[in-house]
């Protein structure tokens, strides 16, 4: 049973080194910390630390914890405009898209979600999980998470629809501007019953953090994607200095192919 529990959390720490979820100079939460935070000993802790180190991802220093290894993982900025959501998307292909929510409640939150949410260690927050779904099939599994200041307008049937976001920006919270992380993954045996498909399935992780015009967090979500049924695009316009030599346009016949 051990061996399971920390391959597990081997991929829970992967996906947040990914994310770039750890302290200042890539420090990670003690070992104590860890086991408290996904419930697991201090033995299988210390295995899937010790598996990360292994893969290049994990250092440690005496005396002063685990680190994120230097360059085990990068962040790029692109401007993409003004945001769109995915529900946008599957809007224009004609399919409908359903959101059923399956946990719903008040909580502690996570070190790492409350330092994006620029909350206090142990603060509550509002945490939503929901299956949305494109047509028959599962497209998404979102968790999402709400200070708990703004949380009170959004009920369990608020939260299915039309859904946190939007019922936040109806009560008069708007949204500047959204930072948006994304990282391969696969699925957690969790996820993959909600997604209807086997564990460690890919998954495409999407994190999106919402900023009020006053600059302070409305919201975080996290939305896991079977990998074979969206893609994120990008549009970029002009190049860094002058055009890339040697390339050029892709035609429609090239990308289908």
């Amino acid at each position: 049973m051990t061996g399971s529990r920390s391959q597990w959390l081997a991929g829970e720490l992967r996906e947040r080194i990914a994310l770039g979820d750890h302290g200042p100079s890539g420090a990670l939460d003690s070992e104590a910390a860890l086991g408290r935070r996904y419930e697991v000993s201090r033995v299988t802790v210390r295995r899937a630390l010790e598996q990360l180190r292994a893969e290049g991802l994990l250092a440690s220093r005496k005396g002063a914890g685990w680190y994120v290894v230097s360059g085990a993982s990068f962040g790029q900025s692109l401007a993409l405009g003004s945001f769109q959501h995915a529900g946008s998307a599957v809007a224009e292909a004609g399919v409908p898209l359903a959101r059923t929510v399956v946990e719903y409640g008040y909580g502690t939150t996570p070190a790492s979600v409350a330092r994006l949410l620029a909350l206090p260690d142990g603060a509550e927050t509002l945490r939503v999980q929901s299956v949305r779904r494109a047509g028959a099939a599962p497209l998404d599994v979102v968790t999402e998470w709400v200070p708990l200041a703004l949380a009170a307008p959004v009920s369990r049937a608020d939260a299915e629809d039309p859904g946190t976001w939007e019922t936040l920006r109806r009560q008069g919270h708007r949204i500047a501007v959204v930072r948006q992380s994304i990282a391969a993954t696969a699925a957690s045996q969790r996820v993959a019953d909600l997604l209807d498909v086997p564990a460690a399935t890919p998954v495409l992780l999407v994190r999106r953090l919402a900023v009020g015009e006053d600059g302070t967090p409305v919201a975080l979500s996290e939305h896991r994607y079977l990998g074979h049924r969206f893609r994120l695009e990008v549009e970029f316009h002009g190049w860094p200095g002058a055009d890339p030599p040697g390339v050029a346009p892709i035609t429609t016949t090239e990308q289908e192919g």
